[in-house]
């Protein structure tokens, strides 16, 4: 089946989808990572914060959220891919779908993110790269990594 591409603020999310989004971001980070943290930390509401996500059929495969930092930066995160869609090129085209979202609401804007160190050249190929020295984010290392116009 080919997946629907999608984007939406969250308050513009029928309650069936936006239920995938957040089963599919539960699935991966707290439960296949063992990472008890808490992902509805409230920026899914914040004014402008947006929604990506591939679906194939009702099913949510995949998802990552745009956020506005009060700096004037942009945050792409929670890039999350179903174990079963992996390796089929949905998180890149979100992911691209992603930046070229952030480059259209503020094209001078650095876009940033926290990736997941094993992942850091996966995100260099949309062009970021590691900004600050390493760190670990629920036992699992990451790196900050940045994006500039």
């Amino acid at each position: 089946m080919t997946a629907t591409i999608h984007r939406s603020a969250l308050r513009d999310i029928d309650a069936a989808t936006l239920y995938g989004v957040m089963r599919l971001r539960l699935q991966v980070f707290v439960v296949e990572q063992r990472a008890a943290y808490e992902d509805l930390d409230g920026r899914d509401l914040e004014p402008g914060a947006e929604l990506l996500w591939a679906s194939e059929g009702a099913r949510v495969v995949s998802t990552v959220r745009i956020l506005h930092e009060p700096d004037g930066v942009l945050r792409i995160g929670r890039v999350a891919t179903d174990p079963g869609a992996r390796g089929r090129g949905l998180a890149a085209e979100l992911m691209r779908r992603a930046v070229r979202r952030c480059v259209e609401l503020d094209p001078a804007a650095p876009i940033v993110l926290g990736a997941q160190a094993h992942l850091a050249d996966w995100y260099a190929r949309f062009g970021f790269v590691i900004d600050g020295p390493p760190y670990a984010e629920d036992d699992i290392p990451h790196v900050p990594m940045r994006r500039t116009a």
